[in-house]
């Protein structure tokens, strides 16, 4: 077993006392937490339901673990609560889980991105059960008269084998919460793990099917009122005036008001992003009567004009330029192909490219573009707000609640103690709701009206109103010698506000000469995160640009790839390369394996893509068949290397949905700007991935390793859109650089 010394976190035990009904409460601060409640099994007090953040056992044995990042579906409500478990050594079936409050006073890092929850909070939750597992065995032991060091424990009951005694963990339970924290406690071996390692299905499973109220659209208050917005019909465009006098006699409505998203002195922080601050809000009874206000209302719009606010952005200041007039992807894309050209902005250097390029036998040069995307959540924003002078009371789903309480705050001018943000399940994330400005929009409006209120995005809304990913364009160049060797390798990437490049990611390290370039153009278009941020174009890019370059030498893609990650291993260049070059090469001779790769099969047509990010690696090769002309994706083989898989059948999951996300995106969707407007508005004109158009079947499979868990929501989406385009080209003859791939080269009706 591994010592773990809890001495780190003891000053945030919050220690407890005998519970009424007998039990054990058990706080931390950094931690999931245990609490018991259900209709189905126990009764408990009121005094239960009442604090939060605690692992409780009930006097029964049955325990509640509430889980406390928000849930977008990557099912970490069912995942954080099996690692305590695993520790406490209870039996899942006698736990329960919920969805744990935001509370920064007892959690850390309530936050849903980055593929960071189970990474982060793989220790703290393990020390968790384990101490928990320490104190009820010290309880056990002081109340046999024995040592501690011969209790044992089974699936929630301690054993003393010597003298025949045994107990469930609901009878020591209160002699257990009088026990001192430990100053350490060993966690299990791996080796002798029983829940993690194996498939446990999602625990709101039975809710999401029967149609339980779980998520944002869903929660209702007695008395709350209906809000929409009416937004600027276009980017560069800000409100001029409004007539209300029709609306306000229309059936339902209570209000109609201007409200400023955000006051001019309001200090923004990282995820303060916003489209549009200057809005119209039409307030009423019902979500009908709203809408149908909202097609009436009388607006008038005028041109913004450029402007400069200081963020904050992880602690650094940055100075962050919105440029006026009305912006248009096409002229957009003339402006990044110039940047491409002219812009000198080096990030990364090794060697001496340029005079390498100067004397290559043959220089391989090749551009690739994508477009802006719209995150398209299946439930649209919204967010349940009541502020009174007391608290504000919040419910809705939010990706990063412990960050926005702060803007929340600042905007209300209330201070943190007195904001109460309850999330809800989410009906997808993506990486929009990240930025909470509608969260601050439904409290703004809560707070003037001085009603409970839930405010409402149409999927119009939603979709032309921002945040984006960002529209990205990449340069690669390879400098080959007489013998066809590769020599010297340049990238240099950017798009409007962000740049995609990880100078030092693969195949950084690997090639003598290397040269990584970037740059950012300013736009008043607003984007944001946006699954796996940066990697979900640049990977795509990179894979088929490799592709193209091992056909150019003759060699076998796989094989290419192993001989500079292998190169990377033996005799890395430079210092700073941050990828484990051999776990890299082992997802792709386990792909290789697994896809029988080499096997040729009439009329199947295969393409192979690896990448490394949030901290996993993942290699994946896409067989597609064409079919009148069509192509119909028959089989896509993953190999992922993530760590300590917690949950198997929610791990599978999670990477079937980030392929099949990887593949729609980069094969049908597109937001496109026309003077300031966006063409799309809805899924008639947004083409989102189709049942016929997913991979007939998905194959993954894991690296069996001993390393802590690392990022599993966003690492399969990257790699499949490079695995797509090397798989079109076998299957058309063509090179596919411009996404999406179906309207570059027409290939769909």
């Amino acid at each position: 077993m591994t010592l773990f010394k809890t001495t780190v976190g003891r000053r945030t035990f919050m220690k407890s006392s005998v519970m009424a009904g007998g039990g054990m409460m058990l706080g931390f601060s950094w931690l999931a937490s245990c609490k018991s409640s259900t209709e189905e099994l126990l009764k408990m007090p009121d005094e239960w339901f009442k604090i939060n953040g605690y692992l409780k056992i009930g006097n029964n044995g049955v325990t509640t673990i509430m889980s406390p990042n928000p849930e977008i579906g990557q099912n970490v409500k069912t995942s954080m609560p099996m690692i305590v478990a695993e520790e406490l050594d209870i039996d899942w079936k006698n736990v329960i889980v919920e969805q744990a409050p935001l509370d920064v006073s007892i959690f850390k890092r309530q936050i849903a991105g980055g593929s960071q929850a189970i990474r982060q909070s793989w220790e703290p939750l393990r020390m968790a059960g384990a101490t928990a597992r320490q104190m009820l065995k010290e309880a056990a032991a002081k109340a046999w008269n024995v040592p501690t060091s011969e209790i044992t424990t089974e699936a929630g009951v301690l054993h003393h084998k010597t003298s025949g005694k045994s107990a469930g963990y609901g009878e020591m339970a209160s002699e257990a919460a009088t026990i001192p924290v430990p100053k350490e406690v060993k966690l299990k071996e791996i080796k002798d793990f029983k829940i993690i390692g194996t498939s446990r299905k999602n625990v709101d499973a039975k809710k999401i099917v029967t149609g339980q109220p779980l998520f944002g659209l869903d929660y209702y208050k007695e008395g709350m009122l209906i809000a929409m917005i009416v937004h600027p019909p276009a980017f560069g465009l800000q409100l001029k005036s409004y007539d209300d006098i029709e609306v306000k006699s229309m059936p339902g409505i209570k209000d109609v008001f201007k409200i400023n998203v955000y006051n001019d002195d309001f200090e923004k922080g990282g995820l303060d992003t916003i489209t549009f601050n200057d809005l119209v809000v039409i307030v009423g009874n019902t979500t009908w009567e709203v809408m149908n206000a909202k097609k009436k209302i009388k607006t008038e719009w005028e041109p913004i004009k450029t402007s400069k606010e200081k963020k904050s952005m992880w602690g650094n200041t940055q100075e962050i330029v919105t440029p006026a007039g009305m912006e248009s992807s096409e002229r957009q894309s003339e402006m990044m192909r110039s940047f491409a050209t002219t812009s000198k902005n080096t990030v990364r250097k090794d060697g001496d490219p340029e005079s390498t390029f100067m004397k290559a036998a043959t220089i391989l040069e090749r551009s690739y573009t994508a477009p802006y995307l719209a995150h398209n959540t299946l439930e649209p924003m919204n967010f349940f707000a009541h502020v009174t002078d007391e608290k504000a009371a919040l419910v809705g789903p939010i990706q990063t609640p412990e960050v926005m309480e702060k803007s929340v705050s600042a905007r209300l001018g209330m201070p943190l103690e007195k904001i109460d943000i309850q999330m809800t399940r989410m009906g997808g994330g993506f990486g929009r709701r990240l930025y909470g400005h509608f969260l601050i929009e439904a409290a703004v409006i809560s707070q003037k009206l001085k009603s409970p209120v839930k405010l409402i995005y149409t999927r119009e809304d939603d979709m032309t109103c921002g945040i984006y990913r960002p529209a990205y364009y990449a340069m690669y160049r390879a400098a080959l010698d007489e013998n066809k060797k590769l020599i010297a390798f340049h990238v240099k990437c950017g798009g409007m506000q962000d740049s995609p490049l990880s100078a030092n990611r693969f195949p950084a390290g690997s090639v003598d000469n290397y040269l990584a370039e970037e740059f950012i153009l300013p736009s008043n278009v607003s984007t944001g995160a946006f699954r796996a941020p940066g990697s979900n174009f640049i990977a795509g890019a990179e894979q088929s640009f490799i592709d193209e370059l091992a056909e150019s030498m003759g060699k076998d893609p796989i094989d290419f790839r192993l001989e500079m990650l292998e190169r990377a291993k033996t005799n890395p260049v430079g210092k700073d390369n941050d990828y484990d070059a051999d776990r890299y090469a082992g997802v792709l001779k386990m792909v290789k394996e697994k896809s029988e790769w080499g096997k040729d099969t009439p009329g199947v047509h295969r393409g192979i893509a690896a990448y490394f990010c949030h901290n996993s690696y993942v290699a994946q090769v896409l067989d597609i068949e064409m079919k009148d002309k069509k192509p119909v994706i028959k089989k896509v083989t993953a190999a992922v290397d993530c760590g300590i898989v917690v949950n198997p059948l929610a791990a599978t999951n999670l990477c079937e949905g980030g392929i099949i996300d990887g593949i729609g995106h980069s094969m049908y969707s597109a937001i496109t700007i026309k003077d300031g407007v966006p063409e799309q508005s809805n899924f008639n004109s947004y083409h989102l991935i189709r049942m016929n158009e997913a991979p007939e079947s998905i194959d993954v499979h894991f690296v069996e390793n001993q390393i802590n868990p690392t990022g599993l929501g966003e690492p399969l989406n990257p790699p499949v859109v490079g695995a797509l385009a090397n798989a079109l080209y076998k299957a058309t003859g063509k090179r596919y650089y411009n996404q999406p791939f179906a309207e570059e080269q027409k290939i769909i009706g």
